[in-house]
Order: C-alpha cells, then structure tokens, then sequence
C-alpha cells in the first residue's frame, strides 16, 4: 500500500483535529476536514530519529548546535533558492508565538499593522491581544484567482502610518504562491513607507505544479533588511505537535530587540524531540516531501473535477500552495451560520468557516486535503449529496 493511502486512526490520541471534533460538533459522524495538519505518518527516518533519541532514554536540557542550522540553511538553499547566515537564525515553539515575540518587541501600542484578508484567524489576535490596531488590504478575487489590490495596499499604509506588515506566502487560506512581481511590489511599497514586512512562510515546501515559492527577504539586501521570516518544518512533515519552528532575520538590530523578548519570556530553547524531528526532516526528508506534493495535487484536481461535474452549486479556488482548498460556497444562498450548520449536519463534514478568516470569507468554507484519498473522496461525497437534498 502507498504510505499516503493507510488510513490512521487517530482517535484516542489527544487529537485536536479528530478528538477535539467530536466535542465541537457533538457528533460522531462528522468527518474531520478542518485543523491544518496531515493525517499522514511523517517520514520513516524522523520516525527512526525520534526512536533512537528516545531509547536514549534522557530528556535534559538540549540546544541546537551549528549542525542543525547547517542543515536549515542547505535547506532553504536547495528547496528556495536562498541563501541565509547561520547567524540569522533563532528557535521558537511555533510561528503563532514568533508573531506574538515580533509585534511585542518591534512596535509600539497603538501601532496600526497591515494585514491581507481572509486571512488565517491569528493574524487578527496577535495584533488586538496587543493593544496594536488591525488594518486590513482585502484581496480582491478576479477570475477565479485572489489578487491584490496594490493601489489600496500603500493607500492604507499611508492613511493609517502602518509600521508592519505581515505577509502570508502561501496564502492561508487563498491558497495563492505570490509571485516574484507582486513580492516586489509589497516590498518596495513597504521600504518606501518604513513598514516592516514580517512573512509567515510556513507553508512554502507545500508549493504545488509549477509554481515557485520565494522567499521575500531574498529578493533584495534591502528587502533582506526590511523582512522578519517565520519557517517550520512542522506544516511541511506533520509535526506540528512538536513545536519547533525558527525565525530567520538578518537585520541585527531587529533580530537583538526580538531575541531579547523570547529571554524574557523565557522562550530561549526548543524541546528535545522536537529538534530532532527538524533535523532529521531536513537531512532526510525530501523524498517523502516530493512525493506528498503529487498526492495533494491529485487530490485537488479531484476535488475540482467532482464539483464541477456534479454540482453547480459550489466553486474551489485552485490552491497553487498548501494542503487546504477555499471553497466558495455562496450559491447555496445561505447566511454563514447557516451555511455551517448545513455542512456539519446536513453533510456531516467539519470544515473551517470562512468567516473565521474575517468578512471576507463569508460564504466560504476551508477544506483540508491532507488525507488518504478515501476520506477525500468520502468527504466530497457527503458534501455533494447534501447539495443536491439541498436543492
């Protein structure tokens, strides 16, 4: 059997995406497709890696010595095209709290800090929890495919005195892989106005088809200067759980004022397991990662195709990047609550709100297809049968 086909329970292991579900939906039959993590096994040599680290048998305080940034920074070469200085690195548990370190250490209360809309839910919190002011540039969708709006983009900068601006490349939820054009763009707008760009890039190893992620910060030394980029390979080999990411500045100045908010809260090492996944991932995992892609493509396009051969009703926007498929769905006519009532009781699928990503996700529900194909094609299945007792 493909490794990408063995269905995995994952009930009973404290699982937010299956165990948390049946709290949140009071319902058995629904069928999970909400939480973005995979419910794929993750490569046999971090498996093998985390094995030996555990028959070790001692878990004490651990650092990530030289080697593992060696094997960060051959990475973003290989995979991106990017070259990065050891020195530019610094750990954390993830990219939420990374965003909360940024916005605490580099700008003031009552800042105002630009984010793309719908956009994914923490984006909103960590500014509000802050004291900070969201201003929001909302992506406007032409022909199927989300673009924005660059004369909006510096106006609101300019009308708000916006200081940062956090990017997401790939787009959560969209599902849009920027380009070179439009990366420079925003770039050039931020460096023109003096707003920081901070770009959560967690998802670029899950660029699909012929499109290329890059990174924002390596377009140019002054971009490089101007950019705070967040990276996990946590999204990329399913180990979300463990909690490792990294945050990768050049700026020094910057990259000082946010290391000493991390050692203020304390935040001044990852766990020990978690830095053996990362490592272990990096040196080993880029076969396994190569072959995931062409799955989630497969899936999408049948995604794409049974929607669009057997119901009108509802419209995926093609995902160029990530494992999670925007799906329109204001055809149906219904208001946002109702339009999540009838996925999870009529279909019996769980599926994120669009709304949750702001208003401009109304309408819209967010479908996560990093799973064997047989509950993608169940899951499908269910939404399409309540379509049509819909109508």
């Amino acid at each position: 059997m493909n490794r990408f086909e063995e269905v995995i329970t994952r009930k009973g292991t404290r699982s937010v995406k299956w165990d948390m579900a049946e709290q949140l939906y009071q319902d058995k039959e629904v069928l999970p497709m909400w939480v973005a993590d995979m419910d794929f096994k993750t490569p046999e040599a971090v498996m093998k890696a985390l094995k030996e680290r555990v028959d070790h048998g001692i878990f004490g305080y651990t650092i990530p010595d030289d080697l593992v940034k060696d094997h960060i920074g051959n990475w973003l070469k290989t995979r991106h095209n990017w070259d990065i200085d050891a020195d530019w690195i610094s750990y954390s548990p993830g990219v939420i709290p990374s965003l909360h370190m940024i916005i605490q250490s580099l700008t003031e209360i009552g800042d105002h800090i630009l984010i793309q809309t719908p956009v994914y839910p923490p984006f909103y919190s960590v500014v509000k929890s802050h004291g900070r002011h969201v201003v929001k540039n909302p992506l406007t969708l032409n022909g199927g495919q989300y673009e924005i709006d660059f004369d909006d983009f510096e106006q609101k900068i300019k009308e708000n005195h916006v200081t940062m601006f956090i990017l997401c490349n790939p787009h959560n939820p969209v599902g849009r892989v920027w380009t070179k054009d439009e990366l420079e763009k925003m770039s050039e707008i931020c460096l023109k106005h003096n707003v920081t760009i901070v770009s959560d890039e967690i998802h670029a190893d899950l660029v699909l088809g012929s499109h290329t992620h890059i990174p924002i910060a390596s377009l140019s030394e002054e971009a490089n200067q101007n950019t705070i980029t967040c990276l996990s390979p946590t999204k990329t080999f399913n180990l979300a759980g463990l909690q490792a990411s990294y945050i990768v500045t050049a700026n020094k100045k910057m990259k000082k004022a946010l290391d000493k908010q991390f050692n203020n809260q304390g935040m001044f090492m990852l766990n020990t397991l978690g830095i053996t996944a990362m490592e272990a991932a990096y040196k080993h995992g880029a076969d396994w990662l190569d072959e995931l892609k062409e799955i989630l493509e497969s899936h999408r396009d049948y995604v794409m195709e049974r929607f669009h051969e057997e119901t009108n009703a509802l419209k995926v926007i093609p995902n160029e990047g990530t494992y999670l498929l925007w799906l329109d769905c204001r055809e149906l006519n219904l208001s946002q609550k109702e339009l999540k009532s009838f996925m999870q009781k009529k279909a019996k699928v769980g599926l994120n709100d669009g709304a949750s990503f702001g208003d401009e996700g109304e309408g819209f529900m967010r479908m996560n297809l990093a799973a064997p194909r047989s509950i993608v094609e169940d899951g499908v299945s269910r939404i399409i049968q309540a379509v049509h007792e819909h109508k």
